[in-house]
């Protein structure tokens, strides 16, 4: 009966062993060991990365569980090594059955060496240079620096019209299609939209008829030279 407990025991921890297999392939070799056949303990092995066969004989591992029924059962993370020298993390667990005896052990071994090009690669794309520029990407001064934006525009612009429109008004007669006197209707319309004082600047941008008509290349002469001074055309 004990016999059979065990057998039975074994076909489900072979289930497991290629189920953890499957999970963590290609990293990680899984190998289950039969500790009541230690001469051919290898029972199964999954993603072999050791070069190890089905029926080698058990490690040291196997040998001390079922020499000492008190050796721990689980044995995580220690530093291993396949034949050919790379460099693995091993985790062994030791089974039991119904009599507290160990009858089998499944062991994961990871290959560290497949992480090694990773972890480099990861290392040089979080470096960080020492700098002296200081960015502010908090979303909450997203409105501190439009306004500081605006303000900067605002500025632009009212000195490139000034400058426009007393160069029209401080020489003789105004060119034609110039805001003072030959365009009336872009006059009204863009003082009344824009809300721009006839003889002056009152707003920070062309008004919205002129803008409109900048944008098909017209507009009176005023805004025209205004936009293109302060980059709006």
């Amino acid at each position: 009966m004990k016999t059979t407990s065990n057998k039975h025991l074994l076909v489900e921890l072979k289930n497991i062993a290629e189920g953890l297999g499957k999970t963590f392939a290609p990293f990680c070799e899984v190998v289950l060991h039969d500790l009541t056949h230690p001469k051919n303990a290898i029972l199964a092995i999954e993603n072999n990365l050791s070069g190890r066969r089905i029926g080698q004989p058990a490690t040291e591992l196997g040998l001390a569980r079922i020499q000492d029924p008190d050796y721990p059962a689980v044995i995580s993370n220690y530093a291993n090594q396949f034949a050919d020298g790379r460099k693995v993390k091993s985790t062994s667990i030791g089974i039991r059955n119904e009599a507290g005896d160990y009858v089998a052990a499944i062991c994961l071994n990871v290959d560290l060496t497949l992480f090694g090009g990773f972890q480099a690669a990861m290392s040089q794309f979080t470096a960080i240079e020492s700098s002296a520029v200081t960015e502010t990407l908090d979303a909450a001064n997203a409105d501190r620096i439009r306004q500081c934006i605006d303000d900067f525009a605002a500025t632009r612009y009212n000195v490139a019209l000034t400058q426009t429109v007393g160069s029209q008004t401080a020489g003789a007669r105004p060119q034609k299609g110039g805001l003072p006197r030959n365009s009336p209707r872009c006059r009204n319309r863009c003082c009344a939209y824009g809300r721009v004082s006839r003889h002056g600047v009152q707003r920070r941008e062309v008004g919205g008829y002129c803008l409109e008509r900048l944008e098909r290349g017209r507009g009176c002469s005023v805004h025209r030279q205004v936009a293109v001074v302060a980059g709006v055309a």
